[in-house]
């Protein structure tokens, strides 16, 4: 199985976060994207800050490798305007896939309207814009319970806002990889959280981002039907090592 075109080659930490100055932290960021091209990976996933770089770097060697960025990261609470302009800026930097945080504090709130105003508004910007909009639902937040209702709810959002041509670009995302957990547990992509959500996304795809370490485990997502993974381990896992680091 040829798993790179899945792979989207992910670097999300700030500075502060990797304890690195902003040089430091940018020649990372240069390490990942050229990485990218010379794997011929699915995408890379950087920082909007990062957008521009990563577009003239991939321009400049002539390589289909997409970028996509986050919106509202990690904790997706700064609301719809702040989404909007966000992914406006990205958009304009030349990103292609738009991983927006969905404000899951809200819907376990019961605040259900704001979240699916900014699905419907979001989505509508990605889209008119022939961008890839994921929504990231944060499931180490989530019961499971919540991880059912909100996944339905993204799709339920898209199947009544836009046409059928239009699901496969609008994907349900399993964490940011950012979420303190208590007791170490896992943050990220699960096993069971993944098959709630491809049972109640469908026919909306999933990604799984977050945990997903070794060349096995990337399959038995792809088996299980997610169309993307999420990874800081890309390289590693093709190669069959373990990837390295908590996304």
């Amino acid at each position: 199985m040829n798993i790179k075109q899945f792979l989207d080659s992910t670097y999300l930490k700030t500075p502060s976060q990797a304890g690195l100055s902003e040089a430091e932290n940018t020649i990372i960021v240069k390490e990942f994207i050229q990485e990218a091209i010379d794997e011929n990976f699915k995408l890379i996933m950087i920082r909007p800050n990062m957008v521009s770089l990563a577009s003239k770097m991939i321009a400049d060697a002539n390589s289909p490798v997409q970028i996509g960025t986050v919106i509202d990261f990690p904790e997706g609470i700064a609301g719809l305007e702040a989404k909007l302009a966000e992914a406006t800026q990205a958009i304009q930097d030349g990103a292609d896939d738009l991983d927006f945080v969905c404000n899951y504090e809200a819907f376990k709130e019961g605040n259900v309207d704001l979240v699916k105003d900014e699905i419907l508004k979001c989505t509508q910007l990605g889209l008119a814009n022939n961008k890839v909009v994921k929504w990231i639902i944060e499931v180490a937040a989530l019961n499971e319970k919540q991880i059912m209702q909100l996944s339905a709810l993204i799709k339920n959002s898209v199947i009544t806002n836009f046409k059928e041509e239009n699901y496969a670009s609008v994907f349900v995302k399993s964490s940011t990889g950012f979420y303190k957990t208590l007791n170490n547990l896992p943050n990220g992509a699960t096993v069971p959280a993944i098959i709630m959500m491809l049972e109640n996304a469908s026919p909306l795809p999933v990604k799984a981002a977050g945990g997903v370490r070794t060349y096995d485990e990337a399959v038995e997502m792809i088996r299980l039907g997610v169309k993307r993974i999420g990874t800081s381990g890309a390289k590693a896992i093709v190669n069959g090592r373990n990837a390295q680091g908590e996304y």
